[in-house]
């Protein structure tokens, strides 16, 4: 493939704003796309609209321009200066990165031809995936190579900044490098099938196929025979043998979410193909072998699966070599605003919508809910709220949530709080197997003050005992 050029133009003094784009569009240059940087010091603005700036984009001929600027500059130069940055129509898409304040300051720019606009602070989640999909429209279905796919696309979808999600994001690629199976839990819609998507695109496994089965939408009859296949007579209704998912997904990569609806002598069988590679077909006594790396999932608590015999203790040894816990989006709040946007930016594309933002109020009422839903009722919600949303600006009355929260600091820090102590007071107990004396004794309280602390939570101390 040819190579695509990418063009970083700097209009910013300070040079602060373009040194750290610059370093974060370095972090994907390769072979297949060359960055191309210059910049534009205070006497050469009088230039920009004329032959220089012409001949600048005719000879880099970039896919997609970033155009960096001081906003009181911007608001002087944009309009001679877009109409020279598309040479023939419809022209590079153009990135503006300024330190705009107000989002109308934000949607003059869009309204002037800016395909995006970003402001600081910088960060490769917000400006990489936006310059993924702005490649990709450029290049108009042109296929672009492996090593780039590999470098955007594993872990695109993987989007937040907070400390406990980036600890896993780091070592997706670690992980993706082995064929060593994965056993991922989370909450509901926290993004377990993304994640597994994520070590598949980075595995050598890419090229192959990635089958996702959720075991809990198959009848148990059915289980044995969709995952690894049948022979004709085997079962009232198999007429014709059958190949199963494990035989059509060879070389690849299988994702079996809920996994504690597995039955129980299915998941003997999959402990088997894991162990040996080695399976057979229901109603077959023929030996078959596949290739085939299994990522499993569960919004269950694991440990407690085990303990109530939903998931077989070997199996799960077996699966659990390579742990990964989702926290739910309740615990990184933080990472809300870069999800609302990726969600505004797809369904604003999808849905022929000129929307680029949200209201501060907007983003207060989505930050303060609890998100019982994690990130999948984000998406639904961001996705309502632009279907319906008639500003191009989403407004706090657009965003349409069950119980949208209004709480004060000192409410969100009580309930922050009894979180704490509740959490807290709980894994004493089970360490000290409800004994309240150790417990109050390892908390360094005194027993009756823990008591107290432990009704007030209508925490039950019995529950916590071992019974012999």
């Amino acid at each position: 493939m040819k190579p695509t050029n990418v063009l970083l133009l700097d209009m910013n003094p300070s040079r602060e704003l373009g040194g750290k784009l610059r370093g974060i569009l370095e972090s994907t240059v390769n072979s297949e796309i060359r960055l191309q940087e210059r910049v534009i010091k205070d006497n050469d603005t009088s230039d920009l609209a004329g032959r220089g700036i012409c001949d600048l984009v005719k000879r880099v001929k970039p896919a997609v321009i970033f155009l960096v600027s001081p906003w009181n500059v911007l608001k002087r130069q944009a309009g001679s200066l877009f109409k020279s940055l598309r040479i023939t129509p419809p022209g590079p898409p153009v990135v503006v990165v300024s330190d705009a304040e107000t989002p109308d300051e934000m949607f003059d720019m869009i309204k002037l031809g800016a395909a995006d606009f970003i402001t600081p602070p910088l960060t490769p989640t917000g400006i990489l995936p936006r310059l993924w999909r702005l490649l990709e429209q450029t290049l108009r279905g042109e296929t672009l190579g492996y090593d780039l796919k590999e470098k955007f696309s594993g872990t695109k979808m993987l989007i937040g900044e907070s400390p406990a999600f980036l600890e896993i994001v780091k070592k997706i690629p670690l992980i993706a490098s082995s064929d060593a199976t994965v056993l991922i839990s989370g909450e509901t819609g926290t993004g377990k099938e993304v994640c597994a998507r994520s070590i598949h695109r980075l595995s050598q496994r890419a090229e192959r196929f990635f089958v996702a089965v959720n075991c809990g939408s198959i009848p148990i009859e059915l289980v044995e025979s969709e995952l690894f296949g049948h022979e004709r007579g085997a079962f009232t209704g198999a007429v014709t043998s059958k190949s199963g998912i494990i035989e059509e997904v060879e070389g690849g990569t299988l994702f079996l979410d809920e996994l504690d609806s597995l039955p129980l002598l299915a998941q003997v069988k999959l402990l088997r193909f894991l162990q040996e590679k080695e399976y057979r077909r229901v109603g077959s006594t023929k030996t078959r072998s596949s290739d085939v790396r299994v990522i499993a999932a569960t919004n269950m608590n694991i440990e407690k699966a085990v303990r109530d015999g939903k998931i077989r203790q070997d199996l799960y040894y077996r699966l659990n070599m390579i742990p990964i816990l989702l926290p739910p989006l309740r615990e990184r709040s933080e990472d809300i605003p870069l999800l609302a946007a990726n969600f505004l930016a797809q369904f604003a594309q999808k849905y022929h919508k000129h929307i680029y933002g949200f209201s501060s109020d907007a983003l207060h009422t989505l930050c303060l809910y609890d998100w019982p839903g994690n990130v999948r009722e984000l998406e639904s919600v961001i996705g309502r709220a632009v279907t319906f949303a008639a500003e191009p600006v989403i407004q706090s009355h657009d965003i349409s949530l069950p119980n949208p929260a209004q709480k004060s600091f000192q409410k969100m820090k009580g309930e922050m709080v009894e979180q704490f102590e509740r959490t807290y007071v709980q894994s004493l107990l089970i360490a000290f197997d409800g004994n309240i004396t150790k417990a109050a004794e390892a908390a360094q309280k005194n027993r009756r003050a823990f008591f107290e602390l432990i009704r007030k939570l209508g925490i039950n101390a019995e529950k916590f005992r071992t019974k012999k």
